[in-house]
């Protein structure tokens, strides 16, 4: 019966959400079947459509998996666009200093120096809310337009390409740009790394005593504290971690599809990334299956607009809907749920 209830709620979800979906199309003028062709034809017309939906979506599964480590331990990491500034700044700043390097050890460098810029940059608020309390939401919030600004400072300054006129930096060396995968298309390195960081997500989350202990501070802090676990030792670490995840996105943006530093290189992953967090239920493969799908729903949108005069935005009010509806079909299921126990009592 409980498995029954849990499909016919998603049923209705999808039937709610491409009512919308028609309700939006009709309401800016454009044919329903052309529009809902062209979306699909968007993803899944051209080798190139489909590979750019892997391409959209490895920024948001491994900022997805960060934020997802830090909901699960209770760090609400809200700043995941800036630890992804400061993954790429990282990675350009060591290939400055390392350019000759092969690319057998350039690429793992740059990793690692995001990885450690994304994650140092999501401690500090991190460390602020384990030893003094302070909210982080707040903190990472504000952390963002500090990174954002600090790129802009940097792409005029000590990072900046001399030899054009624009605010961004040289094209890195050969040895840290990620390999392509599927030649002609943008699909690269990073899509494979992000499926390899789903996987060692859910060994640590799952099945590993460290990520035992991260969900148990997230479940309940004063029972993880009663036990002897140190809950300000492991929210620190889970914003490391949170951050860390972040900052490898920005690489894979930087050494994988612009090949230099620049503004605005990110359009929102950081903060998209929270919606797949919630859409994966901070599960590591659920967050994997969300990324794709929102990539999906983009890349779609874009078709729409090209082919049948649809604006893109709509996905956006797509993407806030479907938000909505699952957090309102939780909280409908545990309402209905408590009015059929007061009748059985």
């Amino acid at each position: 019966m409980e498995r029954l209830k849990t499909a016919l709620s998603y049923i209705l979800i999808v039937v709610i959400i491409l009512s919308l979906a028609v309700v939006l199309i009709l309401s800016v003028g454009s044919d329903v079947p052309k529009s809902f062709m062209s979306f699909f034809r968007g993803i899944f017309g051209s080798l190139y459509g489909f590979s750019e939906v892997l391409v959209r979506a490895t920024p948001l599964i491994l900022a997805g998996l960060g934020v997802s480590i830090g909901f699960r331990t209770g760090f609400i990491n809200i700043g995941a666009e800036g630890q992804i500034y400061w993954g790429a700044i990282a990675v350009t700043t060591t290939a400055y200093l390392f350019p000759g390097l092969p690319a057998l050890i350039a690429i793992p460098l740059g990793i690692v120096a995001g990885f450690v810029a994304g994650g140092i940059w999501a401690l500090i608020p991190g460390y602020l809310k384990a030893r003094f309390g302070i909210s982080e939401v707040i903190n990472t919030i504000m952390f963002n337009y500090i990174a954002i600004n600090i790129l802009g400072i940097l792409v005029r300054t000590v990072l900046k390409d001399p030899e054009y006129p624009l605010p961004m930096s040289s094209k890195l060396p050969n040895g840290f740009i990620f390999p392509l995968l599927m030649y002609p298309t943008r699909l690269h390195l990073g899509f494979l790394i992000a499926l390899i960081a789903m996987v060692l997500v859910y060994v640590l989350m799952w099945k590993s005593s460290p990520g035992y202990k991260l969900r148990v501070v997230g479940l309940n802090q004063r029972a993880s504290l009663c036990s002897g676990i140190p809950v300000k030792k492991y929210i620190v670490f889970s914003s490391l971690l949170s951050g860390g995840f972040a900052g490898i996105a920005g690489v894979g943006e930087i050494a994988g599809i612009h090949y230099k530093l620049l503004e605005g290189f990110s359009p929102g992953f950081g903060y998209v990334a929270i919606i797949v967090a919630l859409l994966g239920k901070n599960n590591p493969f659920g967050v994997a299956a969300a990324g794709l799908g929102i990539a999906a729903l983009q890349v779609g949108s874009l078709s729409m607009q090209r082919q049948a005069g649809v604006p893109a935005s709509i996905s956006w009010i797509i993407m806030g809907s479907i938000v909505l509806l699952i957090l309102a079909r939780s909280t409908l299921l545990t309402f209905f749920a408590e009015k059929e126990k007061e009748k059985k009592v």
